[in-house]
């Protein structure tokens, strides 16, 4: 009997801080998963550093090395609370008082990085984030020609643009330079310019995946809730659907335009367009948390505690697990692009 072929997917992956801690168990789940080859990853912030950890996994030890270095990476970050300045020294001090005297944290938190920027909290640009991926980075191997294809999002602070870093142009600093968040982090100098955090810009990235992947499915692993039923009314609520809608504004473009561009494809005679060939076969899906993450505050993604992540990563290995019993034997299948009003591809994804 012919061992049936690994079906090719391509993952688009949000950044969300602590958040990403679904990520990485939508990633666990399929990596383990034999039947499911991964193309190349994009990715923001969190989202980033994911993909470039999963990669360098795979290459270091196949599926069980990825799966091993992503757990390493999140053990690690559940680590790094203590190091955040907004909980240690004068300032985690004055954040506790701030609690203390009825102001929650969330507020507390803004309430100091609107007065006092990351140049004034942490001026000797202290980032235990470097570490961890100084050790668990191998960027000469992720620049070979057997590397997983990535693309990681940064924003470029003069120009607000997005820059997508490839394989050649990766290190620990374009990785920090995607996962820069201007309340908390010094922005990162990459050869003459300065940048943020890639969700500002692209949360994640599509087009890299589109003009230079092969796999016709591309799942987005989404991070910030895609919708929200209820209406937000209270202060915190109305904070928390801001955040979302900001960080989502970006990939719903995205998706817009390639619907648009979907219609014009679909309108033209045969090409020998690469491009327009691509679209017209593509499926796009999305992989969300649900209910379970729309509630999460903001500030939660600035605490990644251990058990915190460890449940985010369990949701998101459940929900990996729903999708592929639901759309696996449909993929390649049957192409759609757009996003339906419950942050799934419409007709094909969870």
């Amino acid at each position: 009997m012919t061992e049936m072929q690994p079906k090719s997917l391509a993952l688009a992956l949000q950044g969300g801080g602590a958040h990403g801690a679904f990520t990485w168990g939508v990633l666990d789940r399929l990596v383990e998963d034999e039947r499911i080859a991964i193309d190349g990853i994009s990715g923001a912030s969190a989202g980033a550093v994911n993909a470039a950890v999963l990669a360098t996994g795979l290459l270091a030890g196949g599926r069980d090395g990825a799966r091993a270095s992503l757990e390493t990476l999140w053990r690690r970050v559940s680590g790094l609370t203590r190091f955040n300045p907004l909980n240690t020294g004068p300032v985690g001090r004055l954040a506790r008082r701030l609690d203390r005297e009825g102001a929650p944290s969330q507020i507390a938190i803004e309430l100091l990085t609107r007065v006092f920027s990351p140049y004034q909290l942490n001026p000797f640009d202290i980032n235990p984030l470097r570490e961890i991926l100084n050790e668990l980075i191998d960027v000469e191997a992720l620049r070979r020609a057997e590397a997983l294809p990535l693309f990681i999002a940064a924003t470029n602070v003069a120009t607000g643009r997005v820059r997508i870093f490839e394989n050649a142009d990766l290190s620990v600093d374009t990785l920090l330079a995607s996962a820069c968040l201007p309340q908390l982090n010094q922005a990162l100098r990459i050869d003459d310019s300065f940048y943020w955090d890639g969700g500002f810009a692209a949360n994640p990235p599509l087009f890299p995946l589109i003009a230079q992947g092969r796999a016709a499915d591309i799942l987005i692993v989404q991070v910030e809730a895609p919708q929200r039923e209820a209406l937000p009314t209270s202060a915190a609520e109305i904070r928390n659907r801001l955040s979302q809608i900001v960080f989502n504004a970006t990939l719903l473009r995205e998706i817009d335009a390639l619907a648009y561009m979907r219609q014009m494809c679909d309108s033209l005679l045969p090409t020998r367009n690469k491009l327009a060939r691509r679209i017209r076969k593509l499926h796009l899906h999305s992989v969300d948390g649900g209910g379970a993450m729309t509630e999460l505050s903001a500030s939660s993604k600035l605490t990644p505690d251990r058990h915190f992540v460890e449940r985010l990563r369990d949701l998101g290995r459940a929900q990996a697990e729903a999708w592929l019993a639901r759309n696996f034997a449909a993929l390649g299948e049957r192409s759609t692009i757009d996003l339906g009003g419950d942050g799934v591809a419409a007709g094909s994804a969870s």
